[in-house]
């Protein structure tokens, strides 16, 4: 499909002031998802936390349109290894890969962003650990404000993106419509890749960058069970990915071996959806229970996924995970509370 120029790129500055009237009471009505047939479009902005220029990218069929009905924001978040690219990655011969296409057809506004030291984003001597990516999400949100006259949104993560989404649900309640974690973890209990890497430690303590280089990347989608991803299109992935670089931050790998847990489910208020891979060693089942058992809403779900390992976006089996966040991002209104 034919994508439009990425023409605009804007610098968000002074937004507190541009989004008071924004920001007021809620709409009456959240906005519904309608599937969309299309050409879709994209266009990439720039959120600023300080000094530090925060790549964003967004996807939706068609562009935007004064007086239109505004469709649900969907705001994808990357994990540890990886750039939002993930997200978005073309795969010719091998069907559809781009979890933006797929969701921007299914009637979302589709956003993600490059973290602080990923990507396109802007480069510091911090490590990008959880607690930066929380802050990257309140100066992004602040841009899709602007753009988009909404003030809730629905946050998809996954791996250490799920922690970092779930660690912004705490910190801003009021931007969150629902939650879905993919490859999650709570406490790290049983998991066989958090106690390999925590052989790193000191590592990660005293440096704030590590090695990435395409083994490494290849090993996202080999380490739990071989098979379970198409090593074309991880190579793929990797091509991309290496255009930014063979270095990437340590701050949430350093969090996940020695600061979990770091969502808190008591703290978080919103619906939430924990999709974990039959085959996934980041977290035990267990692990994931006990998060679920201590949601605080009642409306929250746990699915594990046949055939996946960790990687849900780019697993052979992804149309399971479209199927089962569609499911619970379209979700009715319940009528007895």
């Amino acid at each position: 499909m034919k994508h439009s120029d990425h023409s605009r790129r804007t610098i968000i500055k002074g937004i507190g002031v541009a989004t008071a009237g924004v920001l007021g009471a809620a709409p009456a009505q959240a906005a519904m998802a309608v599937p969309t047939e299309g050409e879709i479009w994209s266009n990439e902005y720039w959120a600023k936390k300080g000094d530090v220029p925060l790549w964003m990218f967004r996807k939706r069929i068609g562009a935007p349109k004064p007086g239109e009905p505004a469709r649900p924001v969907v705001f994808f978040v990357h994990g540890s290894s990886v750039t939002s690219r993930v997200f978005d990655l073309p795969v010719p011969g091998k069907g559809e890969y781009s979890l933006l296409n797929v969701f921007a057809r299914y009637g979302f506004d589709c956003w993600t962003m490059d973290h602080e030291n990923y990507g396109k984003s802007g480069r510091t001597s911090g490590n990008a650990d959880i607690a930066s990516g929380v802050e990257d999400l309140k100066a992004a949100v602040e841009v899709i404000a602007c753009e988009t006259g909404e003030r809730r949104y629905h946050f998809i993560g996954e791996s250490s993106g799920a922690l970092r989404a779930g660690a912004f649900a705490m910190a801003a309640p009021e931007r969150i419509g629902r939650l879905v974690f993919a490859a999650f973890t709570y406490k790290g209990d049983g998991s066989p890749t958090l106690a390999k890497r925590a052989e790193q430690l000191a590592y990660y303590r005293s440096h704030n960058m590590r090695k990435r280089d395409r083994d490494m990347i290849r090993s996202i989608a080999t380490r739990d069970r071989p098979g379970t991803s198409d090593p074309a299109v991880i190579e793929v992935l990797a091509d991309v990915e290496m255009q930014f670089g063979d270095q990437i931050p340590t701050g949430t790998y350093l969090d996940m071996t020695a600061n979990l847990p770091v969502v808190h489910p008591e703290k978080v208020l919103a619906p939430v959806l924990l999709v974990r891979g039959e085959y996934d060693g980041i977290a035990a089942v267990p692990d994931l229970e006990e998060f679920f058992n201590k949601l605080s809403n009642g409306d929250r779900q746990f699915i594990i996924l046949p055939g996946t390992a960790h990687s849900v976006a780019l697993a052979t089996n992804r149309e399971l995970f479209w199927h089962v966040t569609r499911a619970f991002l379209t979700m009715p209104a319940p009528i007895v509370t």
